[in-house]
């Protein structure tokens, strides 16, 4: 009778602990990628809303452009925020991966820099001009360097262009494909740098102030939150997309970048 007592205690205290450890799971947590600069901090602003519904932000910063989809895809993490749609098909694509998007939240026109000139007309002859290697943000550089007639591309709206599809280089410009984040670095090496603006902005530069090259307000290259479709319709996703898209953020992305990053909602 002692055993079994003792037996139905025991039961009963491993019972009642899993019944007070059950509220602590971390259910409402939201994982999120981003790069740092604008992304994490536009993630930042979003943490004290989403608190009060119940959902807890976490931010994980990459500094690159294709471990944030991969660790979304193997669900290491819920979503992210750091891509355009261009480059996200792309990547989708190449790597077989069926990420979406969520919501659209902000443009970062795309600028063209240099340490060496003081403006586009002084760009010479032969210059040597570094861009991104990954295919959509190589082809918003050419897209930008054609925009200006510095090239001619085959197709000028063709939103996946590449070098060889150049048909006219009058200046005799000298490419090199680089990864985006290692554009800034370059700048005391070439003529020319086209540097996405997270990676400007974190190198110190202004966009509006130092870009010799930029987009305008019409550039079609949204930023997105990014989920999987089997958590794109999960209430904490909703939530967060909606604060993102919300009068809070809008106002954090004008006052913070004064237009070097562009609310889109």
């Amino acid at each position: 009778m002692r055993l079994l007592l003792a037996t139905l205690a025991t039961t009963l205290t491993l019972l009642l602990l899993t019944g007070c450890s059950a509220p602590q799971e971390d259910s409402q947590t939201l994982r999120v990628a981003a790069t740092a600069i604008p992304h994490a901090e536009i993630l930042k602003q979003a943490k004290p809303p989403l608190a009060k519904e119940g959902v807890d932000l976490q931010i994980k910063v990459f500094a690159d452009y294709v471990q944030p989809n991969t660790q979304l895809a193997e669900k290491n993490i819920d979503l992210n925020y750091f891509q355009t749609k261009p480059y996200l098909d792309a990547f989708n694509r190449e790597r077989g991966t069926h990420l979406v998007i969520i919501t659209g939240v902000h443009i970062e026109p795309f600028g063209a820099y240099s340490h060496k000139l003081k403006n586009i007309d002084q760009l010479p002859d032969g210059a040597s001009v570094t861009l991104p290697n990954d295919p959509s943000n190589n082809s918003r550089a050419l897209l930008l360097l054609a925009k200006h007639g510095l090239i001619t591309l085959k197709d000028p709206n063709n939103e996946l262009s590449t070098l060889k599809d150049i048909t006219a280089n009058p200046k005799h410009l000298k490419f090199r494909e680089l990864e985006a984040a290692m554009l800034p670095r370059t700048l005391d090496e070439v003529d020319l740098a086209l540097i996405n603006t997270n990676y400007a902005l974190a190198a110190g530069l202004n966009p509006t102030k130092d870009a010799l090259l930029i987009e305008d307000r019409n550039s079609p290259y949204v930023n997105y939150l990014v989920g999987r479709p089997d958590n794109q319709n999960d209430p904490r996703v909703q939530k967060l997309a909606k604060v993102l898209n919300g009068p809070e953020i809008r106002a954090f992305i004008e006052q913070k970048y004064h237009g070097a990053v562009l609310p889109v909602f």
